[in-house]
């Protein structure tokens, strides 16, 4: 489990940063069980397996978890095909203890096979749907539920043409909630209001939220606009804990002899899996100290959430890109924020849901448009497109894929432009490193051979992890002729998590090395700015 003693010094960044989270998981947790066909309650048990019980086991620093929309369409195709959902939660207690054997068998590893266009991709494309799809929300027509993430929806819609039936459905209530709240986040991100001591504990989305249901309860009297139904988040309310009790489910044991529910608990546990993967490298990727995940980790406890989630009635759970970034951009720092989320989930909806249901789906609306606008940041597209050909063509085949169609296919077209480009570059990607050849006192050489592409990504990932503190580390590439994109990244960011480290890094023969991406030479370039004055007379960078 995570050592949760050592994270209390954090706890002041943390709990601000688990309420947004808590907030943002609300609405998106219900809306995902609405588009799964599931009870509404099914996806806030799956919000609290994912805050309680998967951050206990993960590793993940900054990971949330929770019910994923990338599984509503299977969700409901496999509720409808196996007749009920108890029967269809058999099959989630299946796929987890699947996860588990995933786990066990050390398959995480996939994940780290992901290009970095292709990661960056996906959050550009996550930013660029939450836009989209929370436009309408904030205009005050809510149609279509929150977690829908894919182009074509349930109403028969699609995401671009929502927005045209948006403009003969303007709620004006919620309107000016979202321009409010649009406003006081933008304040928030004021740099003459992050200085200021109180901002941070109070977050801009807890007082967006706040005076959301202010004004909801200010123009409750007005029928022009007053918001009630559709426009706030609508969980289930329970007098009793008796009552609160009966909204949990088990499965259909007698279910094990239907032959179906294999095939469904497979199809959850890879695509579950594979989800979480590209989370993972997506999270780690958003986390300032660049932490990294162990994934095999991260399938165990994903496997034992869905053992959990489906044994209480709740839907499937993986790591979720959505909660995960919110998470990152509202300054938490450790696991507890994750956890505190957690908390919140199952205290609310025992004690307070109807204070709960007094948020409107506008206020939150905004939060995601500035969660959306970060991650699909203009900035992120213009260092792209600088970084070269192929990185820029992967990078924007992933966002329209993701956009257009769905997470998976749009990672998948992208993934394959990505694979295309680093066969007609080169598929050879050894490197030298020995760990049993290590000893006390003397520095650790890594030796990169002529060409290095994005497959050797994985093991260098794992060679920098197990690589001991306050070492002395050596990375040698003065016999290298080419570098991927990729793998500068990964030891770019091994030298921002170095520091913490106390490692000492020396990187030997990198402006020797070149790539046909513009970007591997921008980066030399930002390497040669920073190197001192006496490491003008060597080929050396020294980072302590």
């Amino acid at each position: 489990m995570n050592s949760f003693s050592k994270n209390f010094a954090y706890l002041r960044y943390d709990l601000p940063a688990g309420l947004v989270v808590f907030l943002v998981a609300v609405p998106l947790c219900l809306g995902i069980a609405l588009a799964s066909g599931a009870p509404l309650f099914s996806g806030i048990i799956a919000g609290m397996v994912g805050g309680l019980i998967v951050t206990l086991i993960s590793k993940s620093q900054m990971g949330v978890s929770g019910p994923a929309a990338g599984l509503a369409v299977i969700v409901l195709n496999s509720i409808e095909e196996l007749g009920s959902f108890q029967i269809f939660l058999m099959a989630v207690v299946i796929s987890g203890l699947i996860q588990i054997l995933l786990g066990i068998l050390k398959t995480g590893v996939i994940g780290y096979y992901f290009p970095s266009s292709v990661i960056k991709g996906m959050l550009s494309g996550i930013g660029v749907i939450l836009i989209l799809k929370q436009i309408p929300h904030a205009f005050g027509y809510d149609a279509d539920p929150e977690g829908d993430m894919e182009f074509f929806q349930p109403d028969g819609h699609n995401t671009l043409s929502e927005l045209s039936y948006m403009l003969d459905s303007i709620t004006p209530g919620a309107l000016l909630i979202s321009i409010v709240s649009l406003l006081i986040l933008i304040l928030w991100e004021q740099p003459f209001m992050k200085r200021l001591s109180f901002t941070r504990i109070i977050q801009g989305p807890l007082v967006a939220v706040a005076a959301g249901i202010a004004l909801n309860l200010i123009c409750a009297p007005s029928l022009y606009l007053s918001l009630q139904g559709q426009h706030t988040v609508d969980i289930p309310v329970t007098s009793s804990l008796g009552e609160f009790a009966s909204q949990f489910s088990t499965p259909d044991i007698s279910a094990l002899a239907n032959p179906d529910i294999y095939l469904v608990a497979l199809t959850l546990a890879i695509v579950a899996s594979l989800e979480t993967l590209l989370c993972v490298e997506a999270t780690d990727k958003l986390d300032p100290q660049k932490r990294i995940t162990p994934t095999n980790r991260e399938l165990l406890a994903q496997g034992i959430g869905n053992t959990v989630s489906g044994l209480i009635g709740g839907l499937p759970v993986t790591q979720v890109i959505v909660r995960s970034s919110a998470n990152i951009q509202s300054g938490g720092k450790t696991p507890m924020s994750a956890f505190f989320h957690g908390i919140l989930l199952l205290g609310t909806a025992i004690a307070i849901p109807q204070v709960l249901n007094l948020i409107p789906l506008a206020s939150l609306a905004a939060i995601l448009l500035i969660v959306g606008y970060k991650l699909a940041n203009p900035k992120i597209f213009r260092d792209m497109y600088k970084t070269g050909k192929s990185q820029w063509t992967a990078y924007v085949v992933t966002v329209l894929g993701i956009v257009f169609t769905d997470l998976l296919i749009g990672i998948g077209l992208g993934l394959a432009v990505a694979i295309v480009f680093i066969l007609y570059n080169n598929f050879k990607t050894p490197y030298h490193f020995n760990p049993d050849e290590l000893e006390d006192g003397k520095p650790i050489r890594i030796e990169l051979s002529d060409d290095v592409s994005f497959l050797n990504k994985a093991g260098m990932i794992k060679t920098f992890a197990m690589l001991p503190e306050e070492s002395h580390v050596i990375i040698d590439a003065r016999r290298t002729r080419s570098i991927h994109w990729d793998v500068l990244e990964v030891i770019d960011d091994f030298k921002v998590n170095a520091q913490s480290r106390n490692i000492k890094l020396e990187l030997l023969g990198f402006e020797k090395a070149h790539h046909d991406d513009a970007g591997v030479e921008a980066l030399h370039k930002h390497v040669r700015s920073k190197r001192g004055r006496k490491a003008k007379k060597q080929d050396t960078i020294i980072t302590e």
